[in-house]
């Protein structure tokens, strides 16, 4: 994959740290759906002060995970924020498992994801008849079975990342080009991990 299109890979252990805290990575979900907001946008979202969520916002800043959107306030008083890099961040767990408070950020972290991940699938269920027929049908979830090596699941991994960035620019383009009609953001969530029956 070339490097324009890698997410930023956290290997120290002090950014990955960042995303312990719960509230960190709702505002950074939200704001990558949104591609910028501010403050006070976001804190309506998650039920939260605006000071509290400015003041997570300014953490992600120190960390490098989100940046302020130049050229958005229309008098200078507002702070518009946006995701740093458009194509996200990720870590390995490898690179932090060498320490015990490595391996336990990594779980912290991990967790973290996988709840904000669950939460956002329960929401659409809760409302997926408020979707209609048309998104209802295009929705899926889904499980295989494969038999693969690490190297195998490693390739499946980076291939479908392709995927997904094909379909992000993709979505993008037509968003850019005034094509706005029925577009919603849409989460897919995929995981592949070993396991024995």
């Amino acid at each position: 994959m070339p490097p324009e299109h890698e997410s930023a890979r956290v290997t120290d252990l002090s950014r990955l740290k960042a995303f312990t805290n719960p509230l960190r990575m709702q505002l950074y979900r939200l704001l990558y759906a949104a591609g910028s907001a501010t403050a006070s946008q976001l804190a309506d979202q998650v039920d939260q002060a605006p000071s509290l969520v400015s003041y997570h916002l300014r953490k992600l800043a120190e960390h490098g995970f989100v940046a302020e959107a130049s050229g958005r306030s229309a008098d200078g008083r507002e702070r518009w924020w946006q995701v740093a890099t458009e194509e996200g961040w990720g870590f390995q767990s490898s690179d932090f498992s060498g320490t015990p408070e490595g391996a336990a950020v990594v779980g912290a972290v991990t967790r973290s994801i996988l709840d904000g991940r669950v939460a956002q699938y329960r929401a659409y269920l809760d409302q997926a008849p408020a979707w209609g027929k048309e998104w209802t049908d295009a929705s899926f979830s889904a499980e295989w079975m494969l038999d693969l090596t690490p190297a195998e699941l490693a390739e499946l991994s980076d291939e479908l990342r392709e995927l997904s960035r094909r379909w992000r620019e993709r979505g993008r383009a037509a968003r850019a080009a005034g094509d706005t009609e029925q577009r919603e953001n849409v989460a897919v969530h995929l995981y592949g991990f070993p396991f024995r029956p």
